[in-house]
């Protein structure tokens, strides 16, 4: 269900925010683009796959029955990844879910290791800004 006009204005506002107050973090955000990183890795299992055919190729002429079987299962494999990979390519509109980081221990001179969680940041700073007015 596409969003109304107020709704996009309102989302389109917020990103600015995001971007305005924590550029690092709303950068993070965006990560990388899911349908690249899924033909990416779609386009290197069939690389591997024909390694495979190859490898099975070459053990039937040289004779060596282990070979055969490897390029057959680094076919199987590779052909099973170019099928996941293949179908969680989102649609060109599709909005997809950052996925969670895990948060890195840091230690040392930062001090980052007993910081909020980020969730808890962002809605102290969503109702700090309910509060003053600026939304």
């Amino acid at each position: 269900m596409p969003l109304s006009d107020h709704e996009q204005r309102l989302l389109e506002q917020m990103e600015r925010a995001l971007h305005a107050e924590d550029p690092k973090f709303a950068s993070a955000l965006q990560g990388a683009d899911l349908r690249a990183l899924f033909r990416r890795r779609a386009l290197l299992a069939v690389i591997g796959f024909v390694l495979g055919i190859g490898m099975l190729v070459a053990g039937l002429v040289i004779n060596q029955i282990a070979l055969s079987v490897g390029g057959f299962v680094v076919m199987l494999g590779c052909a099973w990844l170019a099928y996941a990979s293949w179908r969680r390519i989102p649609a060109p509109g599709e909005i997809v879910p950052v996925a969670r980081r895990k948060a890195r221990a840091v230690t040392g001179k930062s001090g980052r290791q007993n910081r909020q969680p980020t969730m808890r940041r962002f809605e102290e700073r969503w109702q700090r800004r309910r509060d003053e007015g600026n939304l």
